[in-house]
């Protein structure tokens, strides 16, 4: 009985505790704080999604979704977003086995898909406005314009983080920072995927439905 107390006691002195072990590594911290900033921007868009649920209907008389949204056209911006969110994963992938051609190759794609999906969002922003339903008609264009849009910033950030990092990959290579850096990247890009099957749910079908 007093052996196995021993060394039961034995093996908790062996074990150091949070404290004597030293702070985390720093891509355990870098990982803790870019989760935390998702989770603050997630908070920022359910604010958003919470204004468009209650002004979806006030059109003060101009038009609703029903007469604005191009199903075919949003169609293909949710396809090459969701195409770009599987290269994207590629990508991450290839950074993990250090395969530099492959990285560069699905970083290219992915770059390339959110372009195209920023396009078509800023061509329908265009023919909205060009038909006089701008922002300013309704609250529900308000409340539509702040919630795409912000979707959309948020994309043309990610191509601009990503076309940095590439140049970053191409000057240092991958080493750990970069890494840590990509990673983040990916996290980032998933998170605005979700973002929009969301936004693509609530705004464009509902909206059609309705």
């Amino acid at each position: 009985m007093n052996i196995a107390v021993a060394v039961d006691e034995g093996r908790h002195e062996a074990r150091p505790s949070a404290s004597e072990a030293g702070p985390a590594t720093k891509r355990i911290v870098v990982g803790y704080g870019f989760w935390v900033f998702l989770l603050s921007d997630i908070v920022m868009f359910s604010a958003f999604f919470a204004a468009y649920a209650v002004l979806a209907h006030a059109t003060a008389g101009g038009p609703s979704g029903v007469q604005l949204f191009s199903q075919p056209s949003v169609a293909i911006e949710t396809g090459c977003l969701l195409a770009s969110s599987y290269t994207c994963g590629l990508m991450s992938l290839a950074i993990g086995s250090r395969r530099f051609g492959v990285t560069y190759l699905a970083a290219l794609v992915t770059f390339l898909l959110g372009a195209a999906f920023l396009a078509l969002e800023v061509r329908e922003f265009m023919g909205m406005i060009a038909v006089g339903a701008g922002p300013q008609r309704s609250a529900f264009l308000s409340a539509f314009f702040t919630l795409v849009g912000c979707h959309g910033l948020h994309v043309a950030a990610g191509l601009v983080w990503l076309a940095v990092m590439m140049a970053q990959v191409a000057i240092k290579g991958i080493n750990a920072t970069v890494e840590r850096r990509l990673l983040c990247f990916s996290l980032f890009w998933h998170a605005l995927d979700i973002v929009w099957v969301w936004l693509f749910t609530v705004v464009y079908l509902m909206g059609v439905l309705s």
